[in-house]
């Protein structure tokens, strides 16, 4: 099942996709205001992870962990990998410089919102280093501010929030 948005005023509406096939038109009229509007089937161009309806936390493709997207009214659920280095993490845009992008609506994340570095340390661990982008709306972790390009070391279970988008880490040791 998927969801849509009234353009207009907001309301989801639901409907089963397996009935339609990519490239076909769809017209919806919105229950609450009236409002016809249209979309069209398509594949998403982002990785096949992210787009399953039940995504597998534990999955583990670059050996180096995932951040999980927990689903809000902006989004469902997604499981993105992460891979050794700068991680930026942003909103999805066609041609974006994110290398890590969320598939959201929700206004208030940014294309380059905040960073994670993996890295290995001394003892030969992964390790997490969060920071802001800077961002307009700033990243929280353990719901404090991070200041502009203030970093923080982050591990496996912590949650941190991107606008109105909350993140939790999942580590690849």
């Amino acid at each position: 099942m998927k969801r849509v948005r009234c353009p207009k005023c907001d309301h989801f509406i639901t409907f089963d996709e397996t009935r339609y096939q990519a490239g076909q038109s769809l017209i919806f009229v919105c229950p609450d205001c009236n409002k016809q509007f249209g979309i069209r089937m398509g594949e998403s161009r982002l990785r096949d992870t992210q787009k399953e309806e039940k995504p597998d936390e534990n999955i583990n493709e670059t050996g180096c962990g995932a951040i999980v997207v927990i689903e809000n009214v902006f989004h469902y659920k997604q499981v993105i990998p992460l891979r050794m280095g700068d991680n930026t993490i942003g909103r999805y845009m066609k041609g974006g410089k994110t290398n890590t992008p969320i598939e959201t609506n929700d206004p208030s994340v940014d294309m380059l919102h905040c960073v994670i570095n993996v890295s290995r340390g001394k003892d030969g661990k992964l390790r997490y280093v969060l920071r802001d982008g800077p961002s307009n709306t700033g990243t929280f972790v353990d719901n404090e501010l991070l200041g502009d390009r203030e970093r923080r070391i982050i591990y496996d279970g912590t949650l941190f929030t991107i606008g109105a988008t909350s993140v939790i880490l999942r580590s690849g040791d």
